[in-house]
């Protein structure tokens, strides 16, 4: 057999990737994988408007930017033309207006589907831990209804369904740091909930990998951290580390849902009771996933540490 050479792409390996949300936490993540560059895989970034373009890290080698408008059709397909994959990275669980749960995670999912028929790319979904689409909750509805739209799309495909993503960038850091450096953390249920945070390079990786021809190919993975712990553990470990130390108090959830579902009724937007849910609910899985994906996980205290060594963190 040839030897391929260093810097050429291993057998099955995508070779042009399209990423959807390329300027969220988890698309620059994956921008700035090395594997990107040492395998030689191209990427086009797909993001949104020319603030998203700004938030992109530099680009791999005879990788490009493409502007994505989800209700036309032709900047989907113009995107994905050539492409080999495409990882789409829908959703929010804090709605805003413009971008409630059915239209991050259900429409935009159908667009990306209806584009890749020309081209054909396997499609790998980042989806949520507890997606269902027949949840009574709509945020697990939605990333399950956006699954189905997936599954029976006739392309190859694969779901890697995350829990709490922790990294620099990511929401859930942004609030973990913010109650690590409030002296007193007011946790929902007095911070009792598990948590099985994943690294946000770990995802990315895994996504890449998952674009591999015979990868997970129809399958939904749970690719959950090596660990599950309270809440509150995560806020006095992530305090320790920065030095500080933190008194928990409990937030009343009963409370919390009934005023957010007066304010959510009112203005169709912001935190939710389905948002309270989500942020409540015990996660506790194995990690199987991560050995099938061939991906070592970051140790919870590592992925503190990259918050901690971040840039104004202390």
């Amino acid at each position: 057999m040839a030897d391929r050479g260093a810097g050429q792409v291993p057998l099955g390996m995508a070779t042009r990737i399209a990423i959807t949300g390329a300027n969220s936490a988890v698309g620059r993540a994956l921008l700035c994988l090395p594997e990107l560059r040492e395998q030689g895989v191209a990427s086009v970034a797909c993001v949104r408007s020319e603030r998203a373009e700004r938030q992109l890290p530099p680009l791999p080698d005879g990788s490009r930017i493409a502007r994505i408008d989800y209700d036309d059709a032709a900047t989907l397909v113009a995107a994905l033309d050539g492409c080999d994959a495409v990882l789409h990275l829908p959703g929010v669980l804090i709605e805003r207006p413009g971008s409630s749960y059915e239209r991050a995670n259900v429409e935009t999912t159908s667009a990306i589907v209806a584009a890749a028929e020309a081209a054909r790319p396997k499609l790998v979904l980042v989806s949520a831990i507890g997606a269902d689409e027949h949840s009574a909750n709509r945020y697990y509805r939605t990333k399950g209804e956006a699954e189905r739209r997936v599954r029976d799309s006739g392309l190859a495909w694969t779901v890697l369904r995350a829990p709490l993503v922790l990294g620099p960038g990511t929401e859930g850091s942004t609030a973990l740091l913010a109650h690590a450096r409030s002296g007193t953390a007011r946790l929902l249920g007095g911070g009792r909930h598990l948590q099985q945070p994943l690294f946000v390079d770990d995802l990315a990786r895994a996504a890449l990998h998952a674009t591999r021809p015979g990868v997970a190919d129809g399958r939904a993975l749970d690719l959950v951290g090596p660990e599950s712990v309270p809440d509150r553990v995560l806020v006095e470990r992530t305090a320790a580390a920065l030095g500080r130390s933190v008194r928990v108090r409990s937030a009343p959830i009963g409370l919390l849902r009934l005023v957010a579902g007066l304010r959510h009724r009112i203005t169709g937007s912001g935190f939710s009771p389905d948002a309270i849910d989500v942020i409540t609910a015990d996660t506790d899985l194995p990690t199987g996933a991560a050995a099938e994906l061939d991906l070592k996980l970051t140790p919870i205290d590592a992925m503190i540490a990259s918050l901690v060594d971040a840039p104004g963190a202390a």
